[in-house]
């Protein structure tokens, strides 16, 4: 039986090529079952709507106004629910790279709030070199959305490395964090779920991630394993190695229950972490 207080959430798993089309479709056919489902709140994977390399993402760059997320916002004002549409190449004028952009989908199809993912995956793993910043740029604000009542932290798959993020959402009151990902199959098997639990764990706060799965046009492999994590740092559903849809209901109640029983967030001391932050790092001497 669903709880009162409840709310149920939808990750979708894709394996994205670079093709637009055929990503619109499949994605439309995974929110549609995820709203027949009873899902309120779906959450896409990190460019859904084209994977390629970093040196291509111009090809698939679209305006906020363009047909993928006009795809979105029809799914949204179809079904009556709201969209966290993971994150799409984001064409920026008059540059030659893009922006890696989530966007939060009210019910009614409008879009209030857009997220550009902050920190951008220049790293070489698994005897791969991955250099997103050849074709993006990198965001500059930390955004909370909110939709059907409840406060949401969007960020964007390496984000999901540098918790200092996270703590501003949960400062601010978010209850649900979204991660649309592309973590890769070698980073993924071992840092994956241990980073999603912690992140719900020291935020006190539901996660739902949404990732890609499988070989993409460029030869890279995405690990997938999508997954909605509780605050007490449960996995409620787990994806497998397939496009699909997972759900679970996020309990707000056991949201509160989690932290009016171990009150972290409130124990908190950014008072002395500030002090130490301006410590001379370079001097052995005691303050």
């Amino acid at each position: 039986m669903k709880q009162a207080n409840a709310l149920r959430v939808a990750a979708v798993q894709l394996s994205s090529s670079d093709d637009p089309r055929r990503n619109a479709r499949v994605a439309g056919d995974l929110v549609s079952r995820a709203a027949a489902a009873g899902a309120r709140l779906v959450v896409l994977p990190e460019k859904w709507n084209y994977m390629h390399a970093a040196s291509r993402m111009a090809d698939g760059a679209e305006d906020l106004d363009g047909p993928s997320l006009g795809a979105a916002r029809s799914w949204a004002r179809r079904f009556g629910i709201a969209i966290a549409a993971g994150s799409v190449v984001e064409r920026v004028p008059g540059e030659a790279r893009a922006y890696n952009t989530s966007v939060l989908i009210q019910p009614d199809g409008r879009v209030t709030a857009t997220y550009r993912k902050i920190h951008l995956f220049d790293v070489e793993v698994g005897g791969t070199v991955y250099r997103e910043s050849d074709g993006a740029l990198p965001g500059g604000e930390a955004v909370l959305g909110r939709t059907l009542g409840r406060t949401i932290g969007m960020s964007v798959c390496y984000d999901l490395r540098f918790p200092e993020l996270y703590r501003v959402y949960a400062a601010a009151g978010a209850e649900i964090i979204t991660v649309p990902a592309a973590f890769t199959a070698h980073t993924g098997r071992d840092h994956w779920e241990p980073l999603l639990r912690a992140r719900a764990i020291e935020n006190q706060a539901f996660v739902i991630a949404a990732g890609q799965v499988g070989v993409h046009p460029d030869g890279t492999r995405s690990h997938g394993r999508s997954m909605i994590i509780d605050p007490w740092g449960v996995v409620l559903a787990r994806a497998p190695d397939a496009e699909t849809v997972v759900f679970a209901d996020c309990d707000f109640d056991r949201l509160e229950e989690v932290r009016a029983t171990l009150p972290a967030l409130d124990h908190r001391r950014p008072d002395v972490y500030e002090k130490a932050a301006r410590r001379d790092s370079g001097s052995d001497a005691p303050a």
